[in-house]
């Protein structure tokens, strides 16, 4: 009786719980596996916006996309957006929490301010930053020349374009990556830091033993997360450039002036493909180099 009953308590928990999942799995592949798989079909089509007459082509989506020199051109530029920004958030956002780890007056308020960046709408934002940086009469330029310093083209200048959006970016997720570094400077043991002033270290020994490496398993995150966001970038650059720039032209933008100007939806499906797989391929190195922080503190 007893073991009946237990099969039967077994049975009535496994219902349980799937009536909780199976909603969760049901809107899971309804908005997300469904939709990559139409994806992939798509690809490798001759599908297009208008009309539908449609074609099985194999491989000839992705020899296009491989061969256009748009592409091309695109993929080095998302990739130098990547590294300057990024790289520029993670110094400014260590730096920030740096100075934001001790306590002192007014710390709250401090950091609510420094947080509002990221909490803001990107396209707001970009539309907002292109009125600041407008070369005619942007507030920025207006200060400029209020002081007697040249007034640049900041979002028509080819040369500054692309600067002035990484700069933007920048200013919109610095606090993204100081609050992720403050969560881990906040978690080192202060004991730590009491051994090392015991043993007279100096401030940069303290730093390269103990602080940089506690908190670089966060840090990596944080840079996972950031440059997997950083290679999708689509926002900004629609706000203050537009799609069809080729100075500021993304992966991002390439793919919607595909699929919406050209009409081209087996291409575009192509693309969003290859950028699926760089997104994928530069979140498994960082997930490896997350793993073997992790066992390197193990040991």
């Amino acid at each position: 009786m007893s073991t009946t009953t237990d099969v039967r308590r077994h049975r009535g928990g496994s219902t349980i719980a799937w009536s909780l999942v199976g909603p969760t799995l049901l809107l899971l592949i309804a908005f997300n596996v469904f939709p990559l798989i139409y994806n992939i079909a798509l690809s490798f089509t001759n599908r297009e916006l208008v009309g539908e007459d449609s074609r099985f082509v194999g491989t000839t989506n992705y020899t296009r996309v491989f061969s256009d020199p748009l592409f091309a051109g695109a993929l080095r530029r998302t990739a130098l957006f990547v590294v300057c920004a990024v790289g520029a958030e993670l110094m400014l956002g260590f730096a920030l929490a740096l100075a934001l780890v001790r306590e002192f007056r007014l710390k709250r308020a401090v950091l609510a301010v420094v947080l509002v960046p990221m909490m803001l709408s990107p396209a707001v934002m970009g539309l907002y930053w292109a009125l600041i940086l407008n070369g005619n009469y942007g507030v920025v330029n207006q200060i400029l020349g209020s002081i007697g310093l040249p007034q640049p083209q900041w979002l028509t200048d080819r040369d500054l374009k692309f600067w002035s959006i990484v700069v933007v970016d920048v200013w919109m997720w610095t606090p993204f990556m100081a609050l992720i570094a403050l969560a881990g400077l906040s978690a080192i043991p202060p004991h730590l830091y009491e051994a090392a002033e015991i043993d007279r270290a100096s401030r940069w020994r303290v730093f390269m033993r103990i602080t940089l490496p506690m908190t670089a398993p966060l840090l990596g995150l944080a840079v996972l997360l950031r440059a997997t966001d950083a290679l999708k970038q689509f926002d900004l650059v629609m706000a203050t450039a537009g799609p069809n720039d080729a100075a500021t032209q993304t992966l991002s933008t390439l793919l919607y002036q595909t699929v919406f100007r050209d009409g081209k939806i087996g291409l575009g499906a192509a693309f969003a493909c290859v950028v699926l797989v760089l997104v994928i391929a530069l979140a498994t190195v960082f997930t490896r180099y997350l793993d073997h922080l992790r066992r390197a503190r193990e040991t």
